[in-house]
């Protein structure tokens, strides 16, 4: 069995699972009055990561795993558990803001703006890495970089309207 297998069904499992999530929680925001902001940039973030994903699939197969970096993005999955239960409902895939909630400032967010893009910009970049595919790498960490840059913008002036975290 290729060492790619474990790694990307667990990986593409989890983004599924996220999405499921994401949609769910989209949907009660909206049903509090949430908005959405910056969406603009949504459909381009989505095709960025599902092609990183998909690509990985086409080009780590037959490549063996280190599995030290293997291990490495494992526990990079116990941040990313912990700003999504931390943010509860109020975790999406999308900008979704509830008016007049609190900005979140307990767990990672008492010591990163964006933990959650930290922690994607580290996976994009590690996973690759991991089968050896060093350009693949810099190629999708660079137009993540890009992306991130567009929607932090969108999010920062998004949550400058939020109240103060208490």
């Amino acid at each position: 069995m290729p060492d790619a297998l474990p790694v990307l069904g667990f990986v593409t499992v989890q983004r599924l699972a996220e999405l499921w999530w994401s949609a769910r929680n989209e949907k009660l925001l909206r049903t509090r009055g949430a908005q959405e902001v910056g969406a603009r940039h949504y459909p381009f973030m989505v095709a960025l990561h599902a092609l990183w994903l998909a690509g990985l699939w086409i080009w780590a197969w037959p490549r063996p795993a280190n599995w030290w970096l293997v291990a490495a993005f494992a526990a990079l999955q116990i941040i990313r558990v912990w700003v999504i239960a931390t943010l509860r409902e109020r975790w999406t895939t999308r900008i979704i803001v509830l008016p007049g909630a609190p900005r979140v400032a307990a767990g990672p967010y008492r010591f990163l703006k964006h933990p959650n893009y930290l922690v994607v910009a580290i996976e994009i970049a590690l996973l690759p890495l991991a089968f050896g595919l060093f350009a693949y790498a810099a190629i999708f960490s660079f137009a993540n970089a890009a992306m991130l840059a567009w929607r932090i913008r969108a999010e920062d002036r998004a949550l400058a309207n939020q109240e103060r975290p208490v």
